[in-house]
């Protein structure tokens, strides 16, 4: 059982919102730094202006003269749940404005790698494309770019990742985290970026009575909203208002049945009820079954299921998607159990301290998995973490996660200009990153690696800290608050679900599902409450424990048609 400092949001003052929302959800909307009724205003009138994303104008121009011209765009997808759903997005908004030869190629990350590659522009090449749109990747792919245009295509680079010292010569780049972009926002994802940019071009396209003289419908892009907060959610970017009510809408969309048939055959396969869908199911239950088709196979599995309109086939596509994430998580397992085994045996003497940053690596684990374990372990041990496999003979990949304190590449940036001839190639968020190195130089990065980790963060960063909203009172402990809590979301990245704090005594504890602890537990107020810690048993804590302090998630169990509250326990520790 590990210890955690528990502290609790700091409530700012000079709120003003409605009276009409409960107490305790006011207590979180403003520790989330919401001021005001128009920070929950989440009309789509409300969302910033296409007009102020640079690289927009150019990009639509581009793209008109590909549609009008009838010349054949042919789209660059990412491997991950991002990347699958800005594909999807482009193709369905494009064609819906009449383009008539969209078409889509995806890399396999076991032969192509990642982004614009060179290898994945011979394989554009087969199809003789006019434009080459990429989609949630290319800020980084510079020699790719320039293969494309020494064979005459155009690219259009839509990314939002960090860009490098040096941008690729595309035709037209569109990030809003490039430095001389004034977008209010640099948070969206992928597929936030796209979606932007069809909105600009329905714009354009609309002006010059595009629709009007093709006989086209004017295309309805808030019903790809679905698409747009599938993405969001997944790539686990932050949620400011901006990407939080793009999200809305799409959940909306979902729990109206109005979804994509592929988005709802996964939501079936996985059981969620469409009419208390969150962005959590989507983070739990549809992210990962995209993912792993791009983990293990071929993306376009993924991208198909998601362009489909036919339930069947939708339903079978979800099926396979279903089965290969059960493959993943077979493999995930098992890595997950060597990983913390060898990095117990490393730390079994006390006297030994947890190195500031983690790099571990086997020959044998499964390239498209690292990134999720190097997540269980920055999880445990509170530390920024690169697990690496074996991307070929001789070469190393590695997927970095990191803590709230530390940008991760900023690490990468650092350690690229300390030690050059160390990393390959790198790129990513600051939360996530990924990157290349010879594995002859991995014990030298390693080190490298914790050196500079060292100097951004001290020790006192890296105490594992679990920030709450506070404690509840007897009469909170509430159905309508439970309900509240569920409807005021989305919650997600840097707009967390509330977490709550409390002393309790336990009446019942058993496991169920085999790792699983199901709770009857008595609050300091005499309430009696169901609740369940998941992927937690008895070995986990002392044997007659009997009062503790939690931290938990105040929700719902629907069973039968009964509804009743259920706390979902986050952190257990003796009281």
């Amino acid at each position: 059982m590990i210890n955690k400092k528990i502290i609790n949001r700091v409530v700012p003052d000079g709120i003003n919102l409605p009276d009409s929302i409960h107490p305790v959800l006011k207590r979180i909307y403003a520790s989330r730094n919401i001021k005001s009724g128009e920070d929950l205003d989440y009309s789509l009138g409300s969302l910033i202006s296409y007009e102020e994303l640079g690289g927009i104008d150019d990009a639509v121009i581009l793209l008109q003269e590909m549609i009008t011209q009838k010349k054949r765009i042919l789209i660059v997808a990412d491997f991950d749940a991002d990347g699958a759903t800005s594909c999807a997005l482009a193709i369905r908004g494009l064609t819906a404005m009449g383009a008539e030869d969209v078409i889509y190629v995806v890399p396999n990350r076991f032969e192509h790698g990642y982004g614009l590659s060179p290898k994945i522009v011979d394989v554009a090449l087969d199809h003789d494309p006019d434009l080459i749109v990429t989609v949630d990747n290319g800020i980084s792919s510079i020699s790719g770019v320039e293969h494309a245009k020494k064979n005459g295509i155009k690219v259009l680079i839509t990314d939002h990742h960090l860009p490098g010292d040096k941008l690729p010569r595309a035709d037209v780049i569109v990030n809003p985290q490039l430095k001389e972009n004034k977008f209010p926002s640099k948070n969206l994802a992928g597929v936030g970026v796209i979606f932007y940019i069809l909105l600009a071009l329905r714009a354009k396209l609309k002006t010059e009575n595009w629709f009007d003289e093709k006989n086209i419908k004017y295309p309805n892009l808030a019903n790809l909203l679905d698409l747009v907060a599938l993405g969001t959610i997944s790539d686990l970017v932050p949620l400011d208002k901006n990407n939080r009510t793009m999200v809305a809408h799409g959940l909306k969309l979902m729990r109206q049945n109005k979804s994509k048939a592929g988005i709802l055959a996964i939501l079936n396969q996985s059981g969620r009820q469409l009419s208390t869908l969150t962005s959590g199911d989507l983070s739990f239950a549809i992210a990962p079954r995209l993912n792993a088709a791009g983990r293990l196979t071929d993306m376009s599995l993924g991208i198909e299921c998601l362009l489909t309109d036919d339930k069947e086939n939708a339903t079978e596509m979800a099926k396979k998607l279903n089965q290969i994430n059960i493959e993943r998580r077979q493999i995930q397992d098992n890595m997950e159990e060597q990983a913390f085994t060898e990095f117990e045996k490393s730390f079994q003497d006390t006297s030994k301290k947890i190195p500031h940053g983690i790099c571990i690596y086997n020959q044998n684990w499964h390239q498209g998995v690292v990134g999720i374990i190097a997540a269980k372990i920055k999880e445990k041990f509170n530390r920024p973490v690169v697990v690496f496999a074996q991307e070929c003979q001789g070469i190393l990949k590695g997927s970095a996660r990191s803590i709230t304190e530390l940008h991760i590449k900023d690490v990468f940036d650092e350690i690229a200009r300390l030690y050059p001839e160390l990393i390959l190639t790198f790129g990513g968020h600051a939360m996530a990153a990924g990157l290349t190195i010879e594995e002859s130089q991995f014990d030298r990065f390693s080190d490298a690696f914790n050196k500079v980790v060292d100097r951004y963060i001290s020790s006192d960063s890296l105490e594992d800290q679990c920030l709450t909203d506070g404690e509840l009172s007897g009469d909170d402990f509430s159905l309508p608050l439970a309900l509240a809590i569920q409807n005021s979301g989305p919650w997600g990245q840097s707009f967390p679900e509330p977490i709550f704090v409390g002393q309790f005594k336990i009446l019942d504890k058993r496991v169920v599902g085999k790792s699983h602890l199901k709770l009857k537990l008595q609050s300091r107020n005499n309430n009696t409450l169901d609740a369940i810690a998941f992927n937690m048993t008895d070995d986990d804590w002392p044997a007659k424990l009997e009062q503790i302090t939690s931290t938990y998630r105040l929700g719902i169990n629907n069973y039968r048609g009964h509804s009743k509250i259920q706390l979902f326990i986050e952190h257990i520790e003796p009281l």
